[in-house]
């Protein structure tokens, strides 16, 4: 599970297990391939959601590694697929990107929107969110910290 504001660099670290053979399902490539290219209602992001849970199912169940490349700002959200999971004998590991502010300010700068994984954002909005997102921790399961900052960048 992939885990960090937007900006910090979780679609890049997903990226690269899905070249090396993994899964990537995405909210944003799933809107984008819809024709969505804005932040849909609350009813389509439900009905993304359930389908990206039942592909995930699919895919553990056919052995296949996955990455939830989402964002899983909220210790609840990422509790609700630990126990979506848990029936399934799997364990997720949360990849926490820890990214400060003035690196995802000046990666959101960057942003077109001509893609899926290019969503533009706002320096309030980037903000904002940075704000609202709740760190997860070691007692919530296994965690890796990745660093991300303008010195690691590049």
């Amino acid at each position: 599970m992939m885990c960090g504001p937007g900006g910090a660099g979780k679609t890049t670290y997903a990226k690269r297990l899905e070249r090396a053979g993994w899964i990537r399902l995405s909210f944003e490539v799933e809107f984008w391939d819809r024709g969505i290219t804005t932040m849909p209602d609350a009813a389509v992001v439900a009905e993304v959601a359930a389908e990206l849970k039942a592909r995930l199912l699919r895919h553990l169940t056919a052995g296949s590694d996955v990455v939830l490349d989402f964002g899983f700002w909220f210790r609840r959200q990422r509790d609700e697929y630990r126990a979506l999971l848990a029936p399934h004998g799997v364990v997720p590991e949360t990849v926490y990107v820890a990214t400060d502010l003035a690196t995802i300010l000046s990666r959101i700068g960057d942003r077109q929107g001509k893609g899926a994984d290019d969503w533009p954002l706002t320096e309030t909005t980037a903000a904002e969110y940075f704000a609202r997102f709740e760190p997860p921790s070691p007692e919530e399961g296994p965690l890796e910290v990745v660093r991300e900052n303008r010195r690691a960048r590049g």
